[in-house]
């Protein structure tokens, strides 16, 4: 197979401990496919996400999106080919980065709706923040973009797993009582129906695996850098 052709955007630092998993899953999968010495030809903007959270709590969504598509741009001009959001909370505002864009935007929750369908998955069940369970942008696109039906947890157990996203996992915390709640709501949603489960935010996936569990997890993470190397190679 030949070297990559294409430079990848990463759009990155929301937060910095899950950009640090794309970064490294991106470069493994890369050498897994070229073999030898080879890594990624990647350009990445971390952004700071102390005040972008603080935008999405006062549910200030069009600053974020002002805010991330002048980031987008910097990546573009600075070679970027196409752009990944190492994020899926942010994709709420990936139509307005695409817009301000030439080069195109691979999206977290069409990466992870194609995967479902191959596996032949027709429910599916979502974690991630608050925004991401309760918001239409991502569940709408999984539903009418790849006929998904998708269900997510009740009103405490999102909470609770908004809660951990923000107060614990973007910290680098993992406790294991946590991991244990996760893995019951996690059980919850395979018994409402749910033939998987998304570990719909980019942190998730550091607190659960597949071995923890027998619903299949998917781990949007692993899943979108994989898309990337795909399109980049």
């Amino acid at each position: 197979m030949a070297s990559a052709v294409k430079t990848m955007g990463l759009l990155g630092g929301m937060s910095w401990e899950s950009t640090l998993v794309y970064y490294r899953a991106i470069n493994e999968i890369v050498r897994e496919s070229l073999g030898g010495l080879h890594s990624a030809s990647l350009i990445l903007n971390s952004v700071d996400f102390g005040p972008l959270e603080r935008l999405q709590h006062a549910d200030d969504w069009a600053q974020i999106a002002r805010v991330l598509a002048g980031a987008a741009i910097q990546l573009e001009r600075a070679g970027a080919d196409f752009l990944i959001i190492c994020t899926n909370t942010m994709h709420r505002v990936a139509p307005e980065i695409q817009e301000a864009l030439q080069i195109p935007l691979l999206h977290i929750a069409d990466a992870t709706g194609e995967v479902l369908v191959e596996q032949g998955i027709k429910t599916v069940g979502l974690l991630g923040t608050a925004f991401t369970m309760e918001q239409p942008f991502y569940r709408e696109r999984l539903e009418q973009h790849h006929q998904l039906d998708v269900i997510v947890p009740d009103d405490r157990d999102r909470a609770f797993v908004h809660k951990v996203i923000y107060e614990e996992l973007c910290l680098g915390r993992f406790r294991p009582e946590a991991r244990q709640e996760y893995l019951r709501i996690i059980d919850r949603l395979a018994a409402r129906g749910a033939e998987a489960v998304i570990l719909g935010c980019t942190e998730i996936g550091m607190l659960v695996d597949q071995q923890s569990t027998t619903t299949r997890l998917l781990d949007t993470t692993a899943i979108h850098a994989r898309k990337a190397v795909e399109y980049a190679l």
